[in-house]
């Protein structure tokens, strides 16, 4: 294969590899845009079991533990507060809000 040969063969590789990345970036949906009808409501530990009759602070730091609901911990380590997210715990335990 001659200098010439590789390098049109390399000119047509290029030229498929851009139709092929502009192809993809075409048929990329767009993010989806934030819902901003509701802002999140995280709720402390025991806002969570005040929230709900009958759960107690220590089953939401097990749900926490177990990352059967979303959360959070603001602050470092293990002092940290955690976060609960109110409709992530509603959702989990079946209660419509």
């Amino acid at each position: 294969m001659t200098s010439t040969q590789k390098k049109e063969l390399i000119r047509q590789l290029t030229e498929l590899l851009e139709k092929i990345i502009d192809v993809q970036e075409a048929e990329q949906a767009p993010a989806p845009e934030p819902s901003v009808d509701k802002p999140l409501e995280m709720l402390t530990i025991k806002e969570c079991a005040a929230l709900v009759d009958g759960l107690s602070e220590n089953t939401v730091r097990q749900l926490v533990a177990q990352d059967k609901i979303a959360h959070v911990r603001a602050g470092a380590g293990r002092n940290g507060k955690i976060l609960v997210s109110k409709v992530s715990l509603l959702k989990y335990l079946g209660i419509e809000n």
